[in-house]
């Protein structure tokens, strides 16, 4: 992608998974405001605008947004062990105390669930629980110091430490957090994700699909309106060397900012795990008949989304500081030494990169 872009070589029009800060910085993308219509713009959900906005300035157009971190079940497997198979665990102790209830009844060599296990994993999968336990990112509001020593924090790396010391997830993970084959091979009764994962289900474990349940992952305090979740994102952007600025935004205009019957399909063929970046596209999207067989779909679109948190644009050496923390924390080291570990390399990262004052949605 860099040697495309330095040699003026970049499509037109592409998609885009990163942060727009970088982006637009370096002029690498097109402003959007004078190419599209005004209306076209505003039709966008609070949270998809403030994943393309910098400086005031719109730099692309979201396809979708995506909750990273959402919890599934085996609705079979709570009725097994007693549960109601409608009520999935909304705090970190009911998550507890499901777990204590699945473990005796379920198949040799399963677990009551399976979450993120490694650095990098947590790194971008954990970012709305951090925020949601402690209201606040590892970095200050104007990304002048590291903020990460926080007794809040401890308390995460503390969940997590209990669910690898009871045994209610494996000491190795069964696969990538991506993906839900321990799930389909009912390696364990409950998972942890992305809302991606029910398209896998439904594609590849389709015996499951009605047996299974999505819901926002349990928080702290059982507040399932807070911040549980990292919202991923595609956009598309339109490349600054274009010679054809005029006919690439008539492409995004009729593509993604025009007639929902364009972007309906999309969200049907992705058997419903996505939200919608537009409010009427939601809209058109819940009415599609094929909806009446997947009501996950309302889950993922009004209450896992709108309780999230976009993905910090800060850079990914930040994020991965934590993630480090946390798995030092669920190993077993101090909490606190952890996070001070953590605080320290995010620290190295702003004075290296001289962050101070670089934020840009303070």
């Amino acid at each position: 992608m860099k040697s495309a872009q330095a040699a003026g070589t970049m499509p037109d029009v592409y998609t885009d998974p990163s942060t727009m800060d970088e982006g637009a910085r370096l002029g690498q993308f097109l402003a959007l405001d004078d190419l599209l219509d005004a209306e076209q713009l505003e039709n966008l959900t609070d949270q998809a605008k403030e994943l393309v906005t910098v400086d005031g300035k719109v730099y692309g157009y979201p396809l979708l947004l995506e909750p990273q971190s959402a919890l599934f079940w085996n609705k079979d497997m709570f009725e097994a062990a007693g549960l109601d198979p409608e009520k999935p665990p909304t705090s970190w102790d009911e998550l507890y105390a499901t777990c204590e209830k699945l473990l005796p009844t379920l198949p040799d060599g399963a677990f009551a669930l399976t979450t993120a296990g490694d650095q990098d994993t947590f790194a971008w999968a954990t970012v709305g629980q951090q925020f949601q336990v402690a209201g606040h990112f590892p970095i200050t509001d104007d990304w002048s110091e590291a903020d990460a020593e926080d007794a809040q924090y401890e308390e995460l790396l503390g969940f997590y430490k209990t669910l690898r010391e009871k045994g209610y997830i494996p000491k190795q993970p069964l696969g990538a957090y991506v993906e839900a084959k321990a799930y389909g091979e009912q390696k364990c009764a409950m998972m942890t994700s992305g809302s991606w994962a029910f398209s896998e289900i439904a594609s590849d474990y389709d015996d499951l699909l009605g047996v299974t349940g999505i819901a926002p992952f349990p928080t702290s305090d059982g507040d399932l309106s807070a911040s549980v979740a990292t919202l991923g994102n595609f956009k598309w952007v339109i490349d600054a060397k274009t010679d054809q600025p005029d006919g690439a935004a008539d492409f995004l205009s009729w593509c993604l900012a025009g007639d929902v019957a364009n972007l309906v399909p999309f969200f049907v063929g992705t058997q419903f795990t996505k939200a919608p970046a537009r409010p009427d596209v939601a809209d058109a999207v819940q009415a599609a008949p094929e909806a009446a067989d997947a009501p996950w779909s309302a889950v993922v679109s009004e209450d896992i989304a709108p309780a999230s948190v976009p993905t910090p644009s800060y850079p990914w050496d930040i994020l991965l500081a934590m993630g480090k923390a946390l798995e030092k924390g669920m190993n077993g080291e101090d909490p606190a030494k952890a996070l001070s570990g953590a605080n320290g390399e995010i620290q190295k990262v702003i004075d290296r990169e001289e962050l101070a004052g670089k934020a840009p949605r303070d």
